[in-house]
C-alpha cells in the first residue's frame, strides 16, 4: 500500500443555541438490557416493520436504522445491536446551521442517550464507526450529507466547512422511533438481525477471534466452542469468570486484546503515527491477504489469523491524519519484505495473488513471520 491513500477513518451562534443545548455534557449511559445467554438453538430475532426494511435497507454488515415518521422532540437514545463496539457522531440541522458532536461509544447490546431535552431541529443525522481494534471499519459511510468530524471527542458548531484538524464524513439522516416513555430510539444493526443477547455474544466472539482464539463462526449462538475459547482467554489474561457479566466487560476485553499475547500474531505500534497493517496466510492451497487493520500509537492488535497456516506474512505502514504514507528520509515508513502479494486501498480479503496490477490491485512486499514458537509480536518503531 506504499504510496497509496487509504480510506479515512467553537462557539455556537444564536441560531444554533437549541441544537447545541441538545449536545449537553450531561449525555449519559443507559444500562444495557442484556438477556441471559441461552444454550441450544438460536432464538429468532423479533420481527421488524416493513417500513424500517424499505427505508434503511443496506448491504451485509451495513448500518440499519429502525425508523418511523415521528419528529424528534425528546431525548434520543442510540442502541447497538451490532457485533462491534461502535462510536457514533450526531449531526443537527436547524434552519441554515448544522452542528456535529462525537464520539459516543456504545457496546454491543447497550444503549446511550446522545441528545437530551426538547429538540426543535429540522433533521437529525448519524455517522458511526467501529473501533480500530477491528481493523478497517465494517460500517460503510454512504450517507447523503457530508459533515465535519474530528479524531477525538469534538463539538463542531459550523459543521459543513471543515477547518484544520477536522475531516469530512458521510452522515445519514435518521427519524427515530418514539417509545412508550415519550423518548426516541434508533438502532444500529447488521443484516444478521441480532437481538440484544445475540449481539452481545457475537461481539464477544468477534473479539475472541481477534485475540487469536477459535470462536468462529461469529453468529451470536452460544455453545461449547465459544465457551472453551472464552475460558482460555480469561485464564490467559488472569480474569475471573464473573467479569463476563460486568457492564465494562467489552472495555476489559479490548484492553486485553490490545496487549501482546504469547500466542498468535501481535502487532505493536511504538511510533507516534497511526499504522495501517495487512496480514497474509498460506494454508498450502492458497495465499490469502487481508487488511487494513488500524493500530493507534502505543497500542497492540492481534489480526484474525485462524487455523494452522503453513506461513504467515505481514506488512505495515505509518500514515498521517489524511491516511497518506509517512515518509522518513524521503522513503515511506513501512515494514515489509520481498513476498509480493495483492492489496487494495479499501478493506480487502484476496485469495488469488496473480497479476495484481492487471486486476486493479496494488502489489506490496510482505515479510514472512516466524510462528514456530506459537506466538510472535512484531513491534513497529522509528528507525
Amino acid at each position: 500500500m506504499a504510496g497509496h491513500s487509504r480510506p479515512k477513518d467553537g462557539v455556537a451562534s444564536a441560531s444554533l443555541r437549541p441544537a447545541i443545548h441538545a449536545f449537553s455534557d450531561r449525555a449519559k449511559d443507559v444500562d444495557a438490557r442484556v438477556k441471559p445467554w441461552h444454550d441450544g438453538r438460536r432464538m429468532r430475532p423479533r420481527p421488524r416493520s416493513a417500513l424500517a426494511r424499505i427505508l434503511m435497507s443496506l448491504p451485509a454488515a451495513a448500518i440499519s436504522l429502525f425508523v418511523s415518521s415521528l419528529p424528534a422532540f425528546a431525548d434520543l437514545k442510540l442502541c447497538n445491536r451490532m457485533s462491534y463496539v461502535v462510536e457514533a457522531a450526531i449531526g443537527i440541522d436547524e434552519k441554515s446551521a448544522t452542528a456535529t458532536r462525537g464520539w459516543f461509544r456504545i457496546d454491543p447490546a447497550a444503549c446511550r442517550v446522545v441528545l437530551q431535552g426538547a429538540l426543535t431541529a429540522d433533521r437529525i443525522l448519524l455517522n458511526a464507526r467501529a473501533l480500530g481494534v477491528y481493523g478497517a471499519s465494517p460500517i460503510p459511510q454512504n450517507g447523503s450529507d457530508t459533515l465535519c468530524i474530528a479524531p477525538d471527542n469534538f463539538v463542531i458548531a459550523a459543521a459543513r466547512q471543515c477547518r484544520s484538524g477536522q475531516t469530512p464524513a458521510a452522515f445519514t439522516q435518521i427519524t427515530p422511533t418514539k417509545t412508550d416513555d415519550g423518548n426516541l430510539v434508533a438502532y444500529l444493526a447488521e443484516d444478521s438481525e441480532y437481538d440484544d443477547e445475540q449481539a452481545r455474544l457475537a461481539g464477544i466472539q468477534r473479539l475472541l477471534v481477534i485475540a487469536g482464539y477459535d470462536a468462529a463462526p461469529i453468529d451470536g449462538v452460544d455453545g461449547p466452542k465459544t465457551q472453551s475459547a472464552l475460558v482460555a482467554f480469561l485464564k490467559s489474561r488472569g480474569l475471573a469468570a464473573d467479569i463476563v457479566q460486568s457492564q465494562n466487560f467489552f472495555t476489559t476485553m479490548i484492553e486485553a486484546v490490545q496487549k501482546p499475547s504469547s500466542s498468535g500474531l501481535t502487532w505493536c505500534n511504538d511510533t507516534p503515527h497511526k499504522i495501517m497493517a495487512a496480514v497474509a496466510t498460506d494454508d498450502g492451497k492458497a495465499v490469502t491477504s487481508r487488511g487494513w487493520y488500524r493500530i493507534d500509537p502505543g497500542k497492540c492488535l492481534h489480526p484474525d489469523v485462524t487455523g494452522q497456516p503453513r506461513q504467515v506474512y505481514s506488512f505495515a505502514e505509518a500514515v498521517d491524519g489524511e491516511n497518506r504514507a509517512v515518509k522518513y528520509r524521503d522513503k515511506p515508513l513501512n515494514w515489509g519484505g520481498a513476498k509480493e502479494l495483492c492489496t487494495r486501498e479499501s478493506k480487502f480479503e484476496i485469495s488469488e495473488q496473480g497479476d495484481c496490477g492487471t486486476r486493479g490491485l496494488a502489489p506490496i512486499g510482505f515479510a514472512p513471520v516466524d510462528m514456530s514458537s506459537g506466538g510472535k509480536t512484531l513491534r513497529f518503531a522509528m528507525p
